[in-house]
């Protein structure tokens, strides 16, 4: 996740602090103004009040893709000796729903391994899930989720997820769209499949098109 460095977000950071690891509180508290010192110039505040209404999240500060690549390697690097801390940050992320939360949440996911995490890295964000989630987000979660080494789920896996609710089974189809190989035996899952908003309605039918 090595990228070019943002000095203002690098100094925010500092040097690696496995202490702060272990307060939720403080690490939640504390990456707010990660995020803060990531924004790049001037960020128009009423345009990310917008956007955090309309996608579903308790607030978005428009801190880059690069930038919360550094903040996740802070993080993964302040938890290596202790990784069962950062695991249970995660839920605390997710929980609180911030734009960045979520991404960050993908970046953390996407790497570190099942023993660290105690399942599966898919398993671990559909049990994040609530009744509602932005499909967007998700999405560009499971594509973390493959960049980092972790393929998608079998077709058994993702009918039996779908089995559970709307919402799991409407995100058993975003991750059968991440896979390069066709529909193999789930075509019926996505026929079947909620009827959702334009995003997914999209995916549904670009897969169902596929493969006639």
């Amino acid at each position: 996740m090595v990228g070019a460095v943002n000095e203002k977000v690098a100094h925010y950071l500092g040097e690696p602090n496995p202490k702060l690891i272990r307060s939720q509180r403080k690490m939640l508290k504390f990456l707010k103004g990660a995020y803060a010192a990531g924004i790049p110039g001037m960020m128009a505040k009423p345009s990310t009040d917008l956007l955090a209404n309309a996608g579903g999240y308790s607030f978005h500060y428009g801190c880059p893709n690069p930038e919360m690549r550094d903040i996740a390697s802070w993080i993964l690097t302040s938890g290596e000796q202790k990784p069962r801390r950062v695991a249970k940050l995660i839920p605390a992320l997710w929980k609180r729903h911030g734009q960045e939360d979520l991404v960050l949440t993908g970046l953390l996911l996407a790497n570190m391994s099942e023993e660290e995490l105690g399942e599966s890295p898919w398993m671990a964000l559909i049990h994040l899930l609530g009744e509602q989630e932005p499909l967007g987000a998700l999405l560009e979660i499971g594509e973390e989720l493959l960049r980092g080494g972790h393929e998608v789920p079998n077709d058994a896996w993702l009918l039996a997820m779908a089995g559970q609710s709307e919402l799991w089974h409407q995100v058993a189809v975003l991750f059968l769209s991440l896979r390069k190989d066709g529909l193999g035996g789930a075509r019926s899952l996505v026929a079947t499949a909620p009827a959702g908003g334009e995003l997914f309605e999209r995916i549904r039918n670009r897969l169902l098109s596929a493969e006639n």
